[in-house]
């Protein structure tokens, strides 16, 4: 048996290709380009990566991207300074400020800062409130975190647009992907069990489950003998190892070689929720633009 690889790349250029459409239809009726304003603080060599990544991707479906960069060493009042003026900015539609920050910056208190009517990460308290309580349709609906929504894109790829009953385990908890990810599975009627890298007896959980989502972050995480032959296998871990010719390559938390030999359907890493994750950044970006121009 082998599994059916989900290719995230596909899926989202059909995205990009729905969202480029959309962005010329307000161009034309509103004389506005949906604007994105990414703050990046320092120089980290991983972030200026994701950083441009997100700027070609932008460009690419016709929107605007304005790059902010500014010195580690700034001080925290000047960020939110910059904030505010971007939220201010009624030519700039969403913000996102790059994680991590620098150590002396309160990340939580920056976020809050957003404007959540701009906030595409989806991170901002209102936005995580509005998807707390189930408040995801309608025009003012929350803005959720991407990465989880390119995850139930994945998972829906799949298994059609009705999850109800299906049981789902949830690796990890974080409030950029594990909480989200675990609200939505919720909305969408899903049984859902939440477990961490501290899980005892984490294997027993796999193989009870339909679906496993895996952001613990931990390569090798699971192996071919942890799940079922049916199950669906989302891989959210971002994990770099050193590779046989002394350079170090990206894995996720799954053994995909094996792994893929036993199970329905796999992401790969990289190639999977990655490009997902960037396809709902520009989606989300496009959902505020609309919001503001409704708005006013």
């Amino acid at each position: 048996m082998s599994a059916q690889i989900i290719n995230g790349k596909e899926i989202a250029l059909s995205m990009h290709k729905n969202i480029t459409l959309r962005v010329d239809d307000i161009k034309k009726k509103f004389n506005i380009t949906p604007t994105l304003a990414v703050i990046m603080v320092g120089n980290d060599p991983a972030s200026e990566i994701y950083v441009g990544n997100k700027e070609k991707s932008a460009h690419s479906v016709g929107m605007n991207s304005i790059q902010f960069k500014l010195s580690a060493d700034i001080s925290e009042a000047d960020l939110i300074s910059k904030i505010e003026e971007l939220n201010n900015d009624k030519n700039v539609h969403g913000i996102l400020v790059q994680l991590p920050l620098p150590k002396h910056i309160d990340a939580k208190k920056v976020i809050h800062k957003i404007n959540y009517m701009k906030d595409v990460d989806g991170f901002n308290v209102i936005n995580v409130g509005k998807l707390s309580i189930g408040e995801v349709d309608g025009i003012d609906k929350a803005i959720v975190p991407c990465t989880p929504m390119g995850c139930i894109h994945l998972l829906k790829f799949v298994k059609g647009d009705n999850l109800a009953g299906l049981k789902v385990l949830v690796i990890g908890s974080s409030n950029i992907v594990g909480r989200p990810l675990t609200r939505l599975l919720m909305l969408e009627s899903c049984t859902v069990t939440v477990a961490n890298r501290s899980t005892k007896d984490l294997k027993s959980e796999c193989l009870q489950a339909d679906v496993i989502f895996s952001g613990a972050g931990v390569p090798n995480l699971i192996t071919k003998d942890m799940v079922k032959n049916d199950a669906v296998i989302i891989d959210i871990g971002i994990n770099r190892v050193a590779s046989e010719n002394g350079k170090h390559k990206i894995v996720g938390d799954v053994d995909f070689e094996e792994v893929k030999n036993v199970v329905s359907a796999i992401t790969p890493v990289p190639g999977g929720v990655g490009p997902m994750t960037i396809a709902y950044l520009l989606q989300n970006t496009l959902d505020c633009c609309l919001k503001l121009v409704l708005k006013n």
